[in-house]
């Protein structure tokens, strides 16, 4: 049996050692770590993810998968409840660090069955209502700034001036072409 952190980021600027940390804090003895980092995932499946497929191939029955809150497998409704019933349905059990939430397959009464699974369900759809009023802030505050300068210029570049001066250059060197001319 071993036990595995799935921590997912959505920006480069984050790192997943928060939630490690957390998970260590909670008394989580942690195997293996397996991250999928530097994108939202908001519309990717977690079978889709270059990690996430890396996951489903590491859990075996008996083995505990730690996330931090069931939003780090997935901000999807259908997404979230399938991926946690197929873990369940493997032998997997999944811990969520936060509210000390455990999903198993194990039990076979069925009042414990079926509130376990109206808080799948309950904490997916959360994922997913969060997840889009997040989208709806974010748009809202485009709109905003639409609306307060002449030209909306979207987020920071993730390079510098510098930076794209030199790939110009360096551009130019091999290729003898300007990558702007027309």
């Amino acid at each position: 049996m071993q036990t595995i952190l799935y921590a997912r980021v959505s920006t480069t600027d984050q790192t997943i050692a928060h939630q490690q940390k957390q998970a260590e804090a909670a008394g989580f003895k942690i195997d293996a770590v397996v991250a999928d980092e530097g994108v939202s995932w908001v519309s990717t499946i977690l079978a889709k993810r270059p990690q996430g497929r890396r996951l489903f191939d590491m859990l075996r029955a008996g083995d505990v998968l730690v996330v931090r809150w069931v939003d780090r497998l997935g901000r999807n409704y259908a997404d979230v409840t399938e991926t946690i019933r197929e873990l369940m349905r493997r032998g997997v059990i999944v811990w969520t660090v936060i509210n000390g939430m455990t999903f198993d397959g194990a039990t076979i009464d069925p009042i414990q069955i079926a509130v376990r699974d109206a808080l799948i369900g309950f904490m997916a759809a959360t994922a997913q209502a969060q997840a889009e009023a997040t989208k709806e802030v974010q748009r809202a505050g485009i709109d905003h700034a639409k609306e307060r300068y002449d030209a909306y210029l979207g987020r920071k570049p993730s390079y510098s001036a510098a930076q794209l001066a030199d790939v110009v250059a360096g551009f130019q060197a091999t290729s003898g072409t300007d990558p702007f001319a027309s």
